[in-house]
């Protein structure tokens, strides 16, 4: 089974950091959704690509472990890596290093189900999901 992982490297916006030069924790959400974009036009399984096939995929986990603080003017980069998973379900885990010496920042892990255009819960991986998981050899 291949491990499907990318890298996203970004920028600590001023607006950010909090009177202790930290970035907000309010922060790393929107930090694992750029991932999360990165990961999907990497591999194909975008928002619209989900959306276009009848289904939504909402998250429904998010968590975070922080090792040390973000700070303005790091040059931090997150890692997402998928998490096969034979559930109707979509699970990545992250890691935000800082660029400069490779350490680990904080680690995280988000669960997104699937949801059809009326909202209801798909419990079997809809069909497209399916094949995108044959497409890139990470059935279980």
């Amino acid at each position: 089974m291949s491990e499907l992982k990318t890298s996203k490297e970004f920028e600590i916006r001023f607006s950010e950091v909090d009177s202790m030069d930290f970035v907000w924790h309010g922060s790393y959400p929107l930090y694992f959704e750029d991932a999360r974009e990165a990961f999907g036009a990497k591999y194909g399984l975008g928002y619209m690509t989900i959306f276009d096939a009848g289904c939504y995929a909402p998250l429904v986990e998010l968590n975070f472990q922080y090792k040390k603080p973000l700070r303005y003017r790091m040059r931090p980069r997150v890692d997402i890596t998928y998490e096969p998973t034979e559930a109707a379900k979509i699970i990545f885990n992250y890691e935000i290093r800082d660029t400069e010496d490779e350490s680990l920042i904080a680690t995280g892990r988000s669960v997104q189900v699937f949801l059809d255009h009326d909202y209801q819960l798909l419990w079997e991986n809809p069909p497209f999901y399916e094949a995108w998981k044959k497409e890139w050899k990470v059935a279980e």
